[in-house]
């Protein structure tokens, strides 16, 4: 029997914290109307000190869950894509599945910059396809404030703080994630990255002196290789679905720019209101730019049951890719939807009483 991966929930998190541009225009050499007609964006959200991208991520798969109607000890593997976890290690996956009382799942992270949402989404549907497992958390989530260089004009500008999370789940109808495209261009490494914090440049004194720790971005590059992926990775999955751009309801692109997406969109000659956008409120937010599009248009009605629509990102590395999926959303028969407020209380409990169990078997063995 065939198994389908059904988006069942959706959830977001986004940071109180508004960065207007007029703002950023006293920081550094910038207009509002500089970054408004180069970007589309006119603010992004900043996360404040106590927030983090595990923080973020929580919140936003809370949110998912209780659309969903699923409890945390249902869910058997959390994805979390991102480029800017709490640590290296561990896994900012293990500690959103802490914080939620995951007790059943697995977690690991994802590292594909901005396409890691659509790897996640592919990684977890095939899951569920195979059998593995049943149902799963796919979480994007970032504070890219955290490693812009807020003295460059050309990155600072560009970039926010969000989360967004989906809830698949195994069922026998079909729908949900159909089919996936994912492509990478080593060659194209040094146009996006972040020099240091790894193992080929270590953090040191001449790296922090040289700012190596901040990401730095060739964007003429880059934006003449998005748009050229993100016409060609749409009309792939499309195609192999057996499907016609005719076919698709919308388009869900990875918020970096309006020109590139406007590019994109007479490439593909598709209308722009066949895309989701969001980026003037939001900026660039890399791996949650995606979920937070289909997040806000799910909630103002504009996806349907039944319709077909694509998920395109590109990113650093170089890497793009794209998902083909058809939209179902909530299973109308789920029981009472869970309290997720009251599960983060009980599994900050079971937390400490985990820490306090090892503490004593510690002992014990010794």
């Amino acid at each position: 029997m065939t198994r389908y991966a059904h988006i069942i929930g959706w959830g977001h998190a986004v940071p109180d914290q508004v960065l207007t541009n007029d703002d950023l225009a006293q920081r550094v050499d910038t207009s509002d109307e500089w970054i408004r007609t180069r970007t589309g964006i006119r603010e992004r959200r900043i996360a404040a000190p106590d927030e983090y991208t595990s923080t973020l991520a929580t919140r936003a798969a809370s949110e998912a869950l209780r659309m969903a109607g699923v409890h945390p000890r249902e869910v058997d593997l959390i994805v979390v894509a991102t480029n800017t976890g709490d640590y290296i290690f561990p896994a900012t996956a293990a500690l959103v599945q802490d914080a939620l009382g995951a007790s059943r799942a697995g977690g690991f992270d994802i590292q594909a910059a901005c396409t890691g949402f659509v790897y996640a989404l592919t990684i977890a549907s095939d899951m569920i396809k195979a059998g593995s497992i049943h149902t799963a958390l796919v979480i994007g989530a970032e504070t890219l404030s955290r490693i812009v260089d807020w003295e460059d004009r050309n990155t600072c500008v560009l970039f926010g703080d969000a989360a967004g999370a989906f809830v698949l789940q195994a069922a026998d109808e079909p729908g949900g994630v159909l089919h996936s495209v994912l492509r990478a261009d080593g060659s194209g490494a040094d146009l996006l990255k972040l020099p240091t914090c790894g193992t080929r440049n270590p953090v040191s004194h001449e790296a922090l002196e040289r700012r190596m720790q901040y990401m730095h971005m060739n964007g003429r590059e880059v934006f003449r290789f998005a748009t050229r992926v993100m016409n060609s990775a749409t009309r792939e999955v499309v195609e192999k679905a057996g499907l016609t751009l005719d076919d698709i309801a919308w388009i869900a692109p990875h918020q970096a720019n309006r020109r590139i997406i406007e590019a994109a969109a007479k490439a593909l000659k598709r209308p722009m209101d066949h895309f989701l956008l969001n980026l003037d409120r939001y900026g660039n937010t890399s791996t949650a730019s995606i979920p937070l599009a289909i997040y806000e248009a799910a909630q103002a009605g504009r996806i349907r049951p039944g319709q077909y629509g694509v998920l395109v990102a590109f990113g650093a590395g170089l890497i793009w890719g794209a998902a083909l999926v058809q939209w179902t959303g909530p299973r109308p028969t789920r029981a009472a939807r869970p309290r997720p407020r009251w599960h983060r209380v009980a599994s900050k409990a079971g937390s400490w009483l985990r820490r306090a169990r090892r503490y004593v078997e510690g002992r014990l063995t010794r």
